[in-house]
């Protein structure tokens, strides 16, 4: 892939994330019921209840060494726990004093990416500036992660051993700093925001420091296995930004010899894989207490809606207080209608204003708020995402292995003005022409709105009968065989788009032998109009996945497809 220029990298605000399972002993927190928060060690309380937090910072009381940068008076160099300078830019809020101070938050930005410098340029995936914020009535700090930007060091991919780390002591000098209100000493009044890598890093500090009020991730992910890596696949098209957009970069090695296993044989070592799944946050969502709202895009096709299902259901499990908007956006290029486009910043903000300055008058976003295709908002106190209502459909037919007609990349003019439409186009699924294809429409009984249409949102769910041979060339073949797999997508007919850009791997056996499969499919949110219909796609290749090995050809005696229906959804006016 060809290298990408500094615009093109501030766009690839691309995350790959989270935390060691090593948590930073200093901070003791007990829980209880619901209960409303006034500061920290009283209650904190929510749209799912709460949790009773006694907060004690970390034990590590060095004093730091930080240096001003530059003539602004915005810049500085923190020297963190291991030795390594930390650049961080700070914004105070121009109404804060001592005698009145504010309340501040911290933004982390996307992977490569060093943190804003400028108040009016909107974070890639963040859709937050720094001037928002400041209106809002927050001091802002920045900085750029370990790794990268004027910060030494190496990325570990959001380590709670080291990027953990250096944000906890940039919150110990926070405290330090006039005009920044206090809840005690060592511990002042924050929340978090960013997107993707800056997503990431939230739930890594909250799950390590009591003193983060309140996080809003947008565009995490839960596990870089189930995201980077979906059944053994490796997701080439991304794995290829990323690696790009870190090329002038310090990096782990981890992430440069997976990057060269996923090019040469679709396959990572098993110290590699493990060394990525012990950076997503995974169990240590189990360990975030503060309330948190998760923003996520529909067509996110680096880290898609089950990555934030996933953290949504952890965190309602241990009665955290949290919400989970979606919208069209994320990593990919939204081929649909974006509703309100100021819908997620207002969300974001009005929840830092609930549970960072506790002002319980604000409103917050509900359990759960949606859109589909149409750009049409759906709400629910909380999310389901199952249904006893379904659409279904079957089939049969055979599938060829080719290279030829698969699906994607799509035509960069179709996304023309977007962001992200130059890189993320050439790795976005498309209708594909070598396919098998099953038609879905909709049955009277389904519950659909036959104004807005049934809306179908959740995971839909394919099973599978086939017989697959691999071609007389691959069997007498002697080079390293790749990952046998097909790939699953749903295509609107009315205009021919995948549906959420969202297509996922199948394992498949090629041996001649009859095999079943039962694979739940990437989430959507889609409203299949009266007369509409949906086709299912199961194709040999697609641009999204490392090609996996082609030749011969799939029989498939039985499909069935399963799509749930949002009934437990409202649609908004």
């Amino acid at each position: 892939m060809a290298g990408i220029g500094d615009r093109a990298r501030r766009i690839v605000s691309v995350a790959m994330v989270l935390a060691v399972a090593l948590v930073l002993s200093g901070c003791s927190k007990s829980t209880d019921t619901a209960g409303e928060r006034s500061s920290k060690g009283s209650t904190t309380t929510g749209v799912n209840g709460g949790t009773n937090r006694e907060c004690s910072p970390p034990g590590d009381t060095t004093p730091l060494k930080v240096d001003a940068v530059g003539i602004d008076g915005r810049d500085f160099d923190m020297v963190s726990f291991d030795g390594t300078r930390i650049r961080t830019h700070w914004f105070p809020n121009p109404a804060a004093t001592p005698e009145n101070p504010a309340p501040t938050v911290l933004m982390g930005p996307g992977w490569s990416l060093a943190g804003a410098t400028d108040v009016n340029q909107s974070e890639v995936l963040g859709s937050i500036d720094i001037a928002s914020l400041l209106n809002a009535g927050y001091n802002v700090a920045t900085w750029d992660p370990r790794g990268f930007g004027a910060s030494d060091g190496y990325a570990t991919v959001d380590s709670a051993a080291f990027e953990g780390r250096d944000v906890q002591q940039l919150i110990d000098w926070l405290a330090t700093l006039p005009g920044v209100e206090l809840e005690a000493e060592r511990n002042p009044r924050m929340g978090m925001v960013g997107g993707s890598y800056g997503g990431g890093i939230q739930l890594v500090t909250a799950a390590i420091d009591c003193r983060v009020d309140a996080i809003v991730p947008i565009v995490a992910w839960h596990s870089l296995r189930t995201s980077l890596y979906k059944s053994e696949t490796v997701k080439i098209g991304w794995a290829g930004v990323l690696a790009n957009a870190a090329a002038t970069s310090k990096v782990d090695a981890h992430i440069t010899s997976a990057w060269e296993a996923a090019q040469t044989t679709g396959v990572l070592s098993a110290e590699d894989i493990r060394w990525f799944i012990e950076r997503g946050p995974g169990d240590m969502i189990e360990k975030v207490e503060v309330p948190t709202l998760l923003i996520h895009g529909t067509i996110d096709t680096l880290f898609t809606l089950d990555e934030a299902v996933t953290n949504y259901r952890i965190l309602e499990k241990h009665r955290v207080p949290v919400a989970m908007l979606w919208n069209c956006d994320g990593h990919g290029v939204c081929l649909t209608s974006r509703g309100d486009p100021n819908r997620a910043r207002s969300a974001a903000i009005g929840w830092l204003d609930r549970y960072v300055k506790d002002d319980k008058s604000v409103e917050v976003v509900s359990g759960f708020d949606a859109i589909d295709q149409n750009g049409d908002r759906y709400v629910a106190d909380r999310y389901v995402g199952r249904s006893d209502s379904h659409v279904t459909a079957q089939g049969k037919g055979t599938l060829a292995l080719s290279a030829e007609g698969g699906s994607g990349p799509l035509d960069p003019s179709t996304a023309a003005g977007q962001m992200l439409a130059g890189i993320a186009a050439d790795l976005t699924p498309t209708k594909a022409t070598n396919a098998l294809n099953i038609e879905i429409t909709d049955s009277e009984d389904s519950g659909g709105d036959h104004e807005r249409g049934t809306l179908l949102l959740g995971e839909p769910v394919v099973e599978v009968t086939y017989t697959g041979e691999r071609s007389a060339e691959t069997v007498d073949s002697a080079t390293t065989r790749r990952p046998t797999r097909v790939f699953a997508q749903l295509v609107d007919e009315s205009d021919g788009k995948v549906v959420g850009n969202q297509v996922t791997p199948i394992k498949v056996v090629l041996d001649g032998k009859e095999h079943k499969a039962r694979v739940p499919l990437e989430v959507i949110s889609f409203s299949l109009k009266p007369q509409a219909k949906l086709t299912l796609q199961l194709v040999a290749r697609t641009v999204a996945y490392a090609t996996p090995e082609l030749g011969g050809s799939i029989e498939f005696s039985s499909v069935e497809v399963k799509l749930p229906v949002g009934d437990w959804l409202k649609p908004v006016n």
